[in-house]
């Protein structure tokens, strides 16, 4: 009689809709096929999904599973095109894209300037910008009495914020924003993907040259004060990248969160019932659960083994790519029960995976928070009888594997409450 082989199934391959059109049922659909799947990417790239909360959760803090795309091994192998529009996101030179002692010394300049202290002094700026931006919404009100509060409030609020914050120049917003787009956007080019990582690149040194000449009081002047201090010196292209992850990450998740926020109360008036009656400490609640059950970030590449591993009792093998859905593992109902899809601000475990976890966790979740907690209840104390213009179910998803939102809020604004 001869031993009896195991031989381990392969997880299903699943393609991931690079419009976003569900997200949710989508992350639901995966979850059912298992703990740890395989998925395709835009461009034919194969990944991994943990689908799992607390697999994920562990992954994200596991120090075999790291973040330096030299360890792809379908990179190194030239399965990946260079062109690929997805390697915006990955290959990079900053903190988020390397592990151990240097993520250390990437990320020490922006934790020593881009602190707790800093953000909290934007307090009085953000509630500034917010009354000028609500002061003005009404006059972005169309004939049918309709007006976008995310073209028009969303998005240009924490662009302005964070721009301001690292010194770029306003003459520069605009084209920030549409080099950020084009990061974001599934349907981005090759071409298109060149021409960003480009621009952006000249953009980043002539503001560089500008704050070396003159340094002002903005986080590019800090950054470039401290750099080389203890030994840790940072180079032109890792600060460019450095504050190029801030850029877009403290302006996509912030719009995100604005929205998803403000579309969730509107959807559900028992939850915007309980608001109206409590205090700061229920939009807090506001801003948690909305990070929990609709996450600004949908999916975010890339983790690599640095040798083999075994998850959820699949091995996934030393250099391959696996895929974070943070706003898929957020409705998990192994973590958060049979209600997991219910929107409840009241609900009593709000804790989440919205801003990632492990070493590699986002900088910038108090700046998030902040602009949250002035731009949600400023609109809705204005603006009382704010309600959607649509059913939501004609709201469309901003195309992208990333970005976890939807491209438009039209809104009638009702009387203002000056």
């Amino acid at each position: 009689m001869t031993d009896s082989v195991v031989v381990q199934t392969p997880p299903p391959l699943i393609p991931i809709d690079p419009s976003g059109a569900d997200r949710h049922g989508e992350a639901a659909r995966m979850r059912e096929l298992g703990p740890v799947i395989r998925a395709v990417l835009p461009g034919d790239v194969q990944t991994w999904v943990v689908t799992d909360y607390a697999l994920l959760a562990d992954l994200a803090a596991d120090p075999r599973v790291g973040r330096d795309w030299r360890n792809w091994d379908a990179l190194r192998r030239g399965e990946v095109p260079e062109d690929w529009p997805l390697l915006s996101m990955i290959r990079l030179n900053n903190a988020m894209a390397r592990d151990g002692a240097e993520h250390r010394r990437l990320r020490k300049p922006l934790t020593r300037t881009f602190t707790r202290a800093r953000v909290e002094r934007l307090r009085p700026r953000i509630e500034e910008i917010v009354n000028t931006m609500l002061d003005d919404l009404p006059n972005h009100v169309g004939p049918d009495g309709v007006v976008d509060v995310r073209k028009h409030y969303a998005y240009p609020f924490p662009m302005q914020v964070i721009c301001e914050l690292i010194g770029v120049p306003e003459a520069w917003w605009p084209r920030f924003r549409e080099l950020i787009d084009t990061v974001i956007r599934a349907d981005t080019t090759a071409e298109e993907y060149l021409t960003t990582q480009q621009e952006r690149h000249e953009l980043w040194q002539r503001l560089f040259a500008m704050r070396r000449a003159e340094p002002a009081d903005d986080l590019t002047s800090a950054m470039i004060a401290v750099n080389g201090e203890d030994d840790d010196t940072l180079t032109d292209d890792e600060l460019e990248d450095t504050l190029w992850m801030l850029v877009a990450a403290g302006h996509e998740t912030s719009i995100s969160l604005i929205v998803n926020a403000t579309r969730a109360l509107l959807t559900h008036p028992d939850q915007l019932a309980l608001v109206r009656d409590g205090d700061a400490e229920t939009w807090s609640k506001v801003i948690e659960e909305t990070l929990r059950w609709d996450a600004p970030v949908g999916n975010f590449p890339a983790r690599f083994p640095t040798e083999d591993i075994t998850v959820g009792g699949v091995t996934i093998p030393k250099g391959d790519a696996i895929l974070a859905p943070w706003s898929g593992v957020n409705r998990d109902p192994a973590k958060y029960g049979p209600d997991a899809d219910r929107f409840d601000i009241t609900r009593p475990n709000q804790k989440h995976l919205a801003f990632g976890g492990g070493p590699h966790v986002c900088v910038g979740p108090a700046l998030a928070r902040l602009e949250a907690a002035v731009a949600l209840p400023s609109l809705f104390g204005r603006f009382p009888d704010l309600r959607l213009a649509v059913d939501s179910a004609e709201l469309t998803a901003v195309p992208s594997i990333f970005s976890n939102s939807v491209t438009s809020l039209p809104v009638y604004l009702g009387p203002s409450r000056d």
